[in-house]
């Protein structure tokens, strides 16, 4: 299991959604995990409106729809297997180290807004104690 952390991001719901695409065009499932609700119906709308060239199929993790819907997105940690956990919420899941082993990959997009940036270092030190590596990409400027 890999960890990403996508740092310096102009947007972070927008980046998360090529995060989402480029993993779709890979063939990989997803789920995106927030606790905060709002945030979460956010990006469920980004998902529909980031780009009008692109389709990605999502729902979330309650509809009966789930288990064959390749983007799953979910309020709580668990629920079925995913190639890529796209954490988006502002702390490490609970129990991160034990779910992050039934993901290929996890990835983590970080806003330049201050605040994400202190919750995002704050996850990347858990990760570490936890003995999890986890890989930093700076892409201000893409």
């Amino acid at each position: 299991m890999r960890i990403d952390f996508f740092f310096n991001v102009e947007h972070r719901l927008h980046y998360a959604c090529r995060v989402v695409r480029k993993a779709r065009a890979g063939g990989k499932s997803v789920l995106a995990y927030a606790r905060n609700a709002d945030r979460l119906a956010r990006f469920d709308t980004a998902l529909w409106t980031f780009s009008a060239l692109d389709f990605l199929p999502h729902v979330y993790a309650d509809s009966p729809l789930a288990g064959s819907t390749p983007v799953v997105l979910s309020l709580t940690p668990g629920g079925a297997a995913r190639d890529v956990l796209l954490n988006l919420d502002d702390e490490a899941p609970p129990e991160f180290d034990r779910w992050f082993a039934g993901f290929e990959r996890v990835v983590e997009v970080v806003s330049r807004d201050d605040g994400d940036r202190v919750a995002a270092r704050g996850r990347v030190k858990r990760y570490r104690t936890a003995g999890l590596v986890p890989t930093l990409h700076d892409v201000a400027g893409e």
